[in-house]
């Protein structure tokens, strides 16, 4: 488990999933996310599985809210395609329960991932796709200490026109300078 002040990062339980089903049918949830069509619970528990094949270090965590007598589940959290060779990984968050949108949960929860990342993954560089519709996401991320370096342009068919999709990361070396000096 990985401990933040009002975060923390826990293993997936099958007991999560529906939860996770019902976050992504909700077509608010996933606007700004990758996949595009709601899962049922079959596809979930297959993509359940799958994620208990891969390297630990890959597999999806949930984030829980500290509500002061009790944890909440809110969303999850990944280092997704791991490179061994070049130290970098993709980070995707999501926080599924809207009501707690707005509220710096995903920003902490990101920080403790960026802690695990480049302190015990020794990763270089962690990178993320973020939608240019989504300036929420953004400014998130670039609070962070993440930077834009690309765009792929009209990347994805949204709303039945094309958007570009924003290419972010945060090395090593900058994070730790911007923690050093706080």
């Amino acid at each position: 488990m990985i401990i933040g002040k009002r975060v923390r990062l826990r293993a997936i339980e099958r007991t999560d999933l529906p939860r996770f089903v019902n976050w992504l049918n909700d077509p608010e949830v996933l606007q700004h996310l990758l996949i595009g069509v709601p899962m049922s619970l079959a596809q979930e528990e297959k993509w359940y599985e799958h994620n208990l094949t891969l390297d630990s270090a890959e597999q999806p965590l949930v984030i829980e809210i500290n509500l002061g007598d009790e944890w909440v589940p809110v969303g999850n959290i990944s280092l997704m395609d791991v490179s061994s060779t070049d130290r970098y990984a993709e980070l995707g968050i999501f926080i599924g329960e809207k009501q707690f949108w707005n509220q710096g949960y995903g920003g902490e929860a990101i920080e403790l991932m960026l802690v695990h990342g480049f302190n015990h993954l020794n990763l270089n560089r962690i990178y993320l796709r973020v939608f240019e519709t989504n300036p929420r996401g953004i400014r998130c991320y670039e609070r962070v200490g993440f930077v834009k370096e690309g765009r792929m342009r009209q990347a994805r068919f949204e709303d039945g026109h094309y958007i570009d999709v924003l290419l972010m990361s945060v090395l090593r070396s900058e994070w730790q300078d911007s923690h050093q000096a706080k």
